[in-house]
């Protein structure tokens, strides 16, 4: 998209000049000042484009300037909600002709918000303006948020779609509040449902693990959280909340008239040849009802552990481990680090029909042939600790424990390591190390941690580098300081050229640099030498000590090790494993 030049002496008001600005906020020097106006008078240049030639002041700042001499509010558009209503009053060639883009809409005022890199141009204020028939209120953003924007935005199915279903919603809601008579009608009409198809099509097909619909005190706001991280994607008018929130209830069967608890639910959502199985949170807020859908992909089958990104040591030790006839195997690490899809994956490794294996948990996210799942249910009294009571009279050989939550829970998993199975199961400590002062605290006996405890595996998420935008660099001094420090002897020779990578943005993983994810792992085998400091009651420090000299690779390393191979970013590693 070609970015038309502009004329700067439009930025002169009562005798003050952009340069002055950019002065009076330390973004130039006065020295620089007096070299950029001589220049521009020798060369007949606007100042604007000496600035840029000299690239001392970035684009986004002289825009913001320019904004503040006007006297016109400056927005930055990253991580803007855009409203499906705003963009949808607008065509795409539109925006792109006049290089501007919408992005909010106030329907109690008839105000349309508008984005412009150049916002004294009259022409495209007076066309849109008489395109829409509303008032128009003018923001300047830099150029390069503008071209992103037009091109995330008109690019996305989500927004226009639902725009368009939002438009046919106006004949149904001229209040602000719905009638709570007529909701039960309102939530069946086909904008209301469209909306919620939209909204989880576009979660499916852009690899969402979760979407969350916040109500806001003027808006509600949809986030989708891909590859870990929460994207503002949506933003929905007020007068739409209730029927959205009720369509979903109803699709999970939650009650519609409850609107005090919490309530809990699920559904089943097909989206081509995908199929994906819903978690629905609703949780009361200051401003109405939050939902969280949690969604759990029925197809593409279970990765395996080199596909998770276990490698090395962590793999030859977590394989010894899980090879032995009995004791207990723990995966640790945060809520959303991937150890119940470690956990499965170990299983469909082990999976063969000379072997019983039984799950107990919350839930049962995956569904896996051959295996007996159970999902607790702690209403009916089954939970972690009587489910894994009943499983051995099962006759099992293999147990999965979701999580190791309590004092009984803990002791039942030992007795049945010390009977002859082998037992899987998480816990919620940051490091493996932390693992076994944990279950020591959860009531476990250390002569029997320490004769029935087999490996305990520590992990965290990092996102991959898109692989169609990658592109290699030369890390600053400092960095590579930072990776020699923390690798250690695994540092390559001093001979080598270190070589990071990173994505620069393409359509392919919206501009984010980044596409997919992958684990970094550490493995801790209870060695001997392992066994006798649980007997002496050692802390995790000197328990880490005792694995690294063993061999070790701790999560940090790891990433690392991950971010030399080209995998991911030393960004992404310290985002997840910095201590």
């Amino acid at each position: 998209m070609e970015v038309m030049p502009i004329d700067d002496s439009k930025f002169v008001t009562e005798n003050k000049t952009l340069l002055d600005v950019l002065l009076s906020e330390r973004l130039i020097t006065s020295s620089q000042y007096e070299e950029i106006k001589v220049k521009s008078a020798s060369q007949g240049l606007s100042s604007e484009s000496v600035i840029t030639s000299l690239n001392i002041v970035p684009e986004e700042k002289i825009t913001e300037a320019k904004a503040k001499l006007l006297g016109i509010p400056f927005v930055t558009l990253e991580g803007t909600s855009f409203s499906p209503q705003a963009l949808g009053l607008m065509p795409r060639a539109v925006v792109e002709r006049f290089f501007l883009v919408p992005f909010s809409y106030d329907d109690k005022t008839k105000t349309l918000s508008i984005a412009m890199s150049n916002p004294v141009d009259l022409e495209a204020i007076s066309f849109v303006r008489q395109k829409t028939g509303l008032n128009i209120k003018v923001f300047a953003a830099s150029a390069k948020d503008v071209e992103k924007a037009i091109n995330e935005q008109y690019r996305q199915e989500l927004v226009g779609e639902v725009g368009e279903a939002l438009k046919e919603t106006e004949s149904l809601h001229k209040t602000q509040t719905i009638d709570s008579k007529k909701i039960a009608e309102i939530i069946k009409e086909a904008p209301i449902a469209k909306i919620v198809s939209t909204i989880l099509e576009y979660a499916v097909t852009s690899r969402a693990s979760d979407v969350h619909i916040e109500p806001q005190e003027d808006r509600v706001r949809v986030r989708y959280r891909i590859d870990g991280i929460l994207y503002d994607r949506l933003s929905l008018p007020k007068n739409v909340q209730e029927a959205v929130v009720s369509r979903i209830k109803i699709l999970s069967d939650m009650k519609i008239d409850e609107h005090r608890t919490p309530q809990d639910g699920r559904f089943n959502f097909k989206v081509a040849d995908k199929e994906v199985d819903l978690r629905i949170s609703v949780l009361p807020t200051t401003f109405g009802e939050k939902i969280v859908m949690r969604l759990l992909r029925k197809s593409g089958g279970i990765p395996t552990l080199q596909e998770l990104g276990l490698m090395g040591s962590s793999l030859k030790n977590l394989e010894t481990a899980i090879l032995r006839p009995h004791g207990i195997i723990i995966v640790c690490g945060p809520t959303g680090s991937g150890k119940t899809t470690t956990l499965y994956s170990v299983l469909s490794k082990l999976n063969t029909t000379r072997v019983n294996i039984v799950t107990l948990e919350d839930p049962v996210e995956y569904q896996m042939p051959g295996i007996n799942q159970v999902q607790i249910n702690p209403a009916v009294g089954l939970t972690f600790a009587t489910g894994l009571r009943s499983f051995l009279r099962q006759d099992p050989n293999i147990i999965l424990v979701g999580e190791i939550r309590d004092s009984e829970t803990t002791e039942l998993a030992i007795q049945a390591a010390l009977t002859g199975h082998l037992v899987f199961s998480t816990l919620h400590t940051s490091n493996a190390s932390g693992a076994l002062p944990r279950l020591i605290d959860l009531g476990a006996e250390r002569f029997l941690l320490s004769s029935t405890l087999n490996a305990v595996l520590a992990q965290r998420i990092v996102r991959k580098i898109c692989l169609h935008c990658k592109e290699e660099y030369i890390p600053l001094p400092q960095i590579i300081q930072e990776i020699k420090n923390g690798l250690g002897n695994l540092f390559p020779s001093a001979g080598e050229t270190v070589k990071l990578y990173k994505g620069k943005g393409c359509e392919e993983c919206a501009g984010s640099g980044y596409l997919g994810r992958i684990g970094i792992f550490e493995t801790l085998p209870v060695s001997e030498k392992m066994s006798t400091l649980i007997l002496q009651n050692a802390d995790s420090n000197s328990i880490e000590k005792e694995a690294i000299s063993e061999g070790m690779i701790v999560l940090k390393q790891d990433g690392y090790l991950k971010a030399l191979q080209g995998i991911t970013t030393v960004e992404e590693v310290l985002r997840v494993a910095q201590e």
